[in-house]
């Protein structure tokens, strides 16, 4: 699998914006995001408009997701892909790691002083970890792991996207993170201007609910790619 770190990498040095793009199905906000679409169509329209990666929600009570789709996901792309979840034990590690995934988000809310070890374990198991934070407190936890990534979630997750999160929490955080982690500014990006004042700080953004409520997707993600 390609590792999504590299890819972020690989971007930046190619001089594109490193945009994850996220297929989401649905929203506890916005509601159905698909609107009648093929998830497959919007893959491709990713992969056509230069997404560095593919992030994909598989919890399913909130977010419709399902962890069969993330598996044919896998073996649909060559992109590195990220499986977003409320994960809390390490069997599921395993599983993302049997679908080829490249990368899975971690969060430190959830497991506290447990975040290095899961870290470990993921990497052990040849995957790429991101492990989110929203507090200060919770970026001394992730900055004191074994992480490739640290991604800045600009929303709570407590309240489950329902919050007006935005850049400016990136703007706070992403300072303070050891340049020798890949910075991810996740969630409440709308507009270039949004993009323009994450990438200040941060290496790469991932971006779900603007792209999927975009009228032409592949235009709209390629704008943010080339901005």
């Amino acid at each position: 699998m390609f590792r999504l770190s590299k890819s972020i990498r690989l971007t930046e040095k190619n001089g594109k914006n490193a945009v994850i793009a996220e297929i989401k199905v649905h929203s506890p906000k916005h509601g159905d995001l698909l609107r009648g679409r093929d998830p497959i169509d919007i893959l491709r329209a990713y992969e056509r408009s230069g997404a560095c990666g593919i992030s994909y929600i598989t919890e399913p009570n909130h977010f419709r997701g399902s962890f069969k789709f993330l598996k044919e996901l896998c073996k649909l792309t060559d992109l590195p892909v990220l499986r977003k979840d409320f994960i809390t034990n390490k069997f599921e590690i395993e599983k993302t790691a049997e679908v080829e995934a490249s990368a899975v988000l971690l969060i430190t809310r959830i497991l506290k002083d447990r975040t290095a070890e899961f870290v470990d374990f993921a990497k052990e198991h040849g995957l790429d970890t991101v492990v989110e934070v929203h507090t200060p407190q919770e970026l001394e936890i992730a900055i004191n792991t074994d992480t490739t990534i640290v991604g800045i979630n600009n929303r709570d997750i407590g309240q489950l996207e329902k919050d007006d999160g935005n850049v400016s929490l990136t703007e706070k955080l992403a300072p303070l993170i050891p340049n020798k982690f890949v910075k991810l500014s996740e969630s409440g990006i709308r507009s270039l201007d949004d993009l323009k004042r994450a990438l200040r700080f941060a290496d790469a953004v991932l971006i779900g609910t603007a792209f999927m409520l975009a009228e032409d997707t592949e235009s709209f993600v390629r704008c943010f790619v080339h901005a």
